[in-house]
């Protein structure tokens, strides 16, 4: 919610249907999602998802 108490709706289904994602990727995008929302939006507007995905599942140690 905005500070005029307008509220900002992000539809991002075709952003993440354009990602190709392995599981472990899909799995730190929802936790994104749910857990920490303004980084999902930064990430989605002003990031690279595919870099970020990569790197995260890489550091939890779900990929190679």
């Amino acid at each position: 919610m905005l500070r005029d108490k307008r509220k900002v709706f992000i539809d991002c289904t075709g952003v993440e249907d354009a990602l190709d994602v392995t599981m472990a990727q899909r799995s730190e995008l929802d936790y994104l999602i749910y857990n920490d929302l303004l980084s999902y939006a930064d990430l989605i507007l002003n990031g690279n998802p595919e870099e970020y995905l990569k790197n995260a599942a890489r550091s939890h140690g779900l990929e190679d």
